[in-house]
């Protein structure tokens, strides 16, 4: 079992990482991980992520009230988000926060990532989409981001930068440098002409390598494989159909229980 002051280390690592590649300026970004169905160690805020050290990490529960911290250092204050995307993703081990150039400039000028474009970024992301605006270090960002958990493991946030969760914290850091690549292609390819597509089939084909490979985290391969337009193929996962879908359904069952009650009350 890996102990927390290594987890600790680990953090660190991934924020030296992010701050390295660009993808946090000054004190930016903010990255989390669960190590118990109550427990989470966070960063800090205020401090640039390519300079922490273990002692900077601090522990919270999932009130977000702190259960360690070091003097002169507290949790991050978008640490709300986090713990809203560990309640409403059990899967999920650790969150990513950060604001990688292409990635957040795609979601300041409100274009979500939906482009089939490339083999590895259909298969690893599906489509990212943006969640509205929220205040920062308020209770709208994650109200914002919540409707997005079920069926992504990647959103932007529109005007502030990304997020990327999965079942451990390379693979949620690995997912941040995937939509940061995919947007910068997208972006090029855009100031080339446009990128050539691929076709519904080509999208299916790789839907499919990505079921036999079996893996983890929410993607448009896994839900409504018998759409003919949208995200990938799958208009549900960007808040279109699907979303729309699942919401009429839960109403014509909600409409179908009522009925129920009422024609038992009649004697029907």
């Amino acid at each position: 079992m890996v102990s927390e002051y290594e987890i600790k280390k680990q953090i660190c690592d991934i924020g030296k990482r992010i701050y390295d590649r660009g993808m946090v300026a000054a004190n930016d970004g903010n990255i989390s991980v669960k190590i118990s169905d109550n427990e989470f160690l966070c960063t800090p805020t205020g401090v640039s992520k390519g300079f922490m050290t273990p002692e900077f990490i601090c522990k919270i529960d999932k009130q977000g009230n702190v259960l360690q911290a070091n003097p002169g250092f507290k949790p991050s204050s978008e640490i709300k988000m986090h713990l809203r995307v560990y309640e409403k993703r059990p899967d999920v081990n650790a969150v990513v926060h950060a604001h990688p150039i292409y990635a957040t400039s795609f979601a300041i000028a409100g274009i979500p990532l939906t482009q089939p474009i490339m083999p590895e970024a259909v298969i690893a992301l599906g489509c990212v989409p943006i969640a509205e605006y929220g205040t920062p270090s308020t209770m709208e960002i994650p109200d914002h981001v919540e409707k997005y958990l079920p069926y992504y493991d990647a959103v932007l946030l529109e005007s502030h930068g990304a997020l990327t969760y999965s079942d451990s914290l390379l693979a949620a850091y690995h997912k941040m440098e995937s939509v940061e690549f995919y947007a910068e292609l997208l972006f090029k390819s855009r100031q080339l002409g446009g990128p050539k597509e691929f076709s519904k089939e080509q999208v299916e084909r790789l839907y499919e390598i990505r079921r036999k490979f079996g893996m983890t985290g929410k993607h448009p391969a896994n839900l409504c494989l018998n759409k003919e337009s949208g995200c990938h193929n799958c208009t549900g996962a960007c808040g279109g159909d699907c979303a729309g879908k699942a919401a009429s359904d839960d109403k014509a069952d909600l409409i179908a229980k009522i009925t129920k009650q009422v024609m038992e009350q009649l004697g029907k």
